[in-house]
Formats: structure tokens, sequence, C-alpha cells
């Protein structure tokens, strides 16, 4: 959903701030600062791609001292509810509207539809405003750690992917049933083993405690996919505003500041000629002379040559990759809306997937590929953009990106594009399976240094 994140993982995604750049493993350390001197031994779980910011009295502090499970909760929308966890509350003994509050859990519903809220009882009014209590962060104490443990050792090795929300907090607190475990409904690759496993979660959990610190002056910030990270770190002036976020964070960049204000340039070097148009991010990137930036788009880790122009609501990523022992250099490209994850049951039904709103059957042909010899990595019952072999492999940087625009603008013209004779070609999946992380991170080590070299002789 945000396949910048994918090579180095999501906890390492550049945050507008600092100088140098501060990633969100540092915004979480600065955000939790206060946890652990009011906290038993335990375990806390937190996503990489949310950001929790909250307001409580100076006086007091979030404890975390109980046993069994213990959940920050905000309060959100009921549509937002429908991609998150709910918690449905016990009644309090002596309600009251304060920044933060101690409840205990009855249920916990993942993913639920608003009827499925309303039925039980999981939606809060405050001012004649329906809202839920949604998740994010949760801590469970040593006892229930050394329980998984026990558990872990009995069903290892693990032959499905479990989800450290919905398979573990679905099954605690007093309402809860085993149904769930059969719901498979948002699970990406339903492996035999899946409900087995669930229910002996459940089983393992059952009676354990939810507590939850509901905290009502709060806000949570999603930014896990393009739409959500492009809008956050260029048009929310909340956000901005709450955080300081930059429009240009350790970058050497010379765009106008009412250009600034709407787009955001992160760890990157741009030509004083550049231009880069409203609501698209630059990160980790060296951009030449001429070079133009079209509306919401990402670039991610690339090298763009003198006076190339990228169009508007692109998504495009250069990755280093290691193939026979060889150094090769990948620029992915999708659109921001595209959807990576829908699949079909087979190559042949490639039609029904859409590279750019064009179907990437006739996408391959603009290429001079054969539909039919285009390869799949993986699991070919689940054949997607993700695992699509369209990539050329190149022995450069810098081509690698010419070359990718070239495919690119071939489906904005619809004319033809001719590849390389024998070029090696690979998908995003198969890419970050052989990522060469080193010559990644070699990459921006010299746009560090390029960097600070400049803002020294700015400063002298």
């Amino acid at each position: 959903r945000l396949p910048n994140a994918s090579a180095l993982g999501k906890i390492f995604t550049a945050v507008p701030l600092g100088n140098p750049l501060y990633q969100m493993l540092e915004l979480k350390l600065a955000m939790y600062v206060d946890f652990p001197s009011h906290m038993k031994p335990g375990m806390l779980v937190t996503c990489a791609d949310d950001i929790e910011l909250y307001s409580i009295p100076d006086q007091e502090n979030m404890v975390f001292d109980k046993s069994g499970f213990t959940a920050l909760a905000h309060p959100s929308p009921l549509v937002i509810g429908t991609t998150h966890g709910v918690f449905v509350l016990e009644p309090a003994e002596t309600p009251r509207i304060c920044d933060m509050d101690y409840r205990t859990c009855s249920q916990f519903l993942h993913k639920p539809s608003i009827e499925k809220m309303l039925e039980c009882n999981a939606v809060c009014k405050r001012e004649g405003e329906e809202f839920v209590y949604t998740d994010s962060t949760y801590y469970f104490d040593y006892g229930t750690a050394m329980t998984l443990l026990t558990l872990f050792s009995e069903i290892s090795p693990l032959t499905c992917e479990i989800d450290a929300y919905g398979d573990f907090l679905q099954a605690l607190g007093r309402r809860a049933t085993v149904d769930y475990t059969e719901n498979t409904a948002n699970v990406t690759k339903k492996e035999n083993s899946l409900v087995e496993i669930r229910r002996k979660i459940f089983h393992c959990l059952k009676g354990t405690a939810l507590n939850v610190i509901l905290l009502n002056n709060s806000k949570f910030y999603h930014v896990g996919t393009t739409e959500e990270y492009l809008f956050h770190f260029t048009a929310d002036p909340c956000l901005r505003a709450e955080l300081g976020l930059l429009s240009a964070a350790f970058s050497v960049c010379h765009l106008e500041p009412s250009a600034k204000t709407r787009a955001c340039m992160m760890h990157s070097i741009l030509h004083p000629s550049v231009t880069v148009s409203q609501g698209s991010v630059v990160e980790y990137s060296r951009l030449d002379a001429g070079v133009k930036v079209g509306t919401r788009s990402i670039i991610s880790g690339c090298w763009i040559g003198t006076d190339l122009t990228v169009p508007s609501d692109t998504f495009m990523h250069s990755l280093s990759v290691n193939l026979d022992g060889k150094t090769g250099f990948v620029t992915v490209f999708f659109g921001v809306k595209d959807d990576l994850k829908k699949a079909v049951s087979s190559p042949a039904h490639m039609k029904a997937l859409s590279l750019f709103k064009v179907n990437l059957e006739d996408c391959v042909g603009l290429w001079g590929l054969f539909s039919e010899k285009v390869r799949f990595s993986g699991d070919t019952s689940m054949c997607s953009l993700w695992n699509a072999c369209i990539f050329p492999v190149h022995s450069n940087l810098k081509d690698s990106f010419v070359m990718a625009l070239g495919m690119l603008n071939a489906l904005d013209s619809g004319t033809k594009f001719t590849l390389p004779k024998n070029a090696t070609l690979t998908s995003l999946q198969e890419t970050l399976q052989s990522k060469n992380l080193e010559e990644m991170l070699k990459f921006r080590k010299e746009l560090y240094e390029d960097i600070l070299r400049a803002n020294l002789n700015n400063s002298v």
C-alpha cells in the first residue's frame, strides 16, 4: 500500500522533520518516551504507519500496570471504525467526560460494519455526535507474554500469517466468542491452517482482560497508503501545525515559498530549476536541471536526469538488486491509485489488472511483450501488480529511471516503447527479495554528505 516503505520497513519511513531527517522510529520513541517509567514489565505493540497525538493533564500519566492487555483508544467517526479495530466498552459506574479515562472492554471488533458496531453497542454519543473508540497501540504484561510464548512453542513452526491486532484482541473481553476465527474476509492469503491457529489463540487467551485507556483529546493519523501519505505530508494543515512538519526537511531545495507549502521534500537535492507541483513528495532523491514533477506524485530513491518530466498521480521508486552476483537497478512505477493487491487466478486473466488505467495486457503489448510470456513471481494463483515481472533491470540508477519513464509515457500516449533485447524483467515482489540495501544506503549517504556540504556553504 506504500511500496517506498517496503525495502527498509515502515518503521524507517522518512518523516519531514529534523536535521538530519527523522524517521518513524524516532517519532514513535518521542511519542512513547513517558511510557516505560509507568509500565510494569511486558510488551508494547504498535503499528509503524500511524501517528497518535494526544493531550492529558500535566499531573497525570498513562499507567500500564494491569494484568492482561491494555490498549489505547481514540474517538473516531463510525466510517473510520470500519477499517480499524473498535472497542465495545463495559458500562461505566460513574460516566464522566475527561481527557483520559481507564475502562474495561467487553468485546473487540475487527474492521466491523457500521451495522455491527450499532448491534454490539460500540457506538457512543457526545453532544449529539456519534463516534466509536478505535485502536492503535497496546500493551500486555509479562505473565501474558509467557502464556503466548508457551502457545508459540506448541504451534510452531507457523504456517500462516497471524495478525497482531485482529487475531489476539478479538479473543479478549467478557463477550468474546470463537466466531471470528472463521472470518477470513480481511485476510490477503487464506492458509488452510489459519482457522485452527486462531482457535488455539482464542482458547489460550479466553478470559484475559482487555483494559482500555480512553484518550478523549487525541488524534490518530494513518499514513500507510499512498493517498494518506500524500495528504498528511502535503495537504493536511492539522498534522503540519501539530507536529511542525516541514515542506523541505534536510534538503537542498530552492522552490518558491508558495509552492513549498503544498509539496514535501525530504533528504533530497533539487537543482534550482526543478519544479515540484503541489501535493507531491520527493524523498531520498536527486533531481537534475529542468526536472518537472506533476501533482500528487511520489518520487523515492531516484536520480532523475536533466529535463525529464514525471506525470501527475505517479509513484516512482528506484531500488538496487543483486541478481546473479551482479548489482543492478530497478525503477518501479504505479499510479498512486492503482491497487497492487488486486489479484487474478492466473496470468491468462491479466486483462483484469489495471496500471495507470490501462489494462495490463495492453500495457505489455505497448512495451513489445507477448502477454502469454509475461511471468508472475511467487504464487501464480494470485497474479497482481505486486508480482508482475514487468520492470527491467538496468546497470545504473539514472538509466533505470529513464527506462521506467519511457514505459510509463508509452501508456499515457498509447505509443509503442521497445524494451532492450534480452532485458531482465522483475516484479516488485522479486525486487524486494533480492534487494541490495547496502547500495541503496550508499546512495542515501552520498546525498547526506552533499546536503551537509551545501548547508555548510550556505551558512558561511
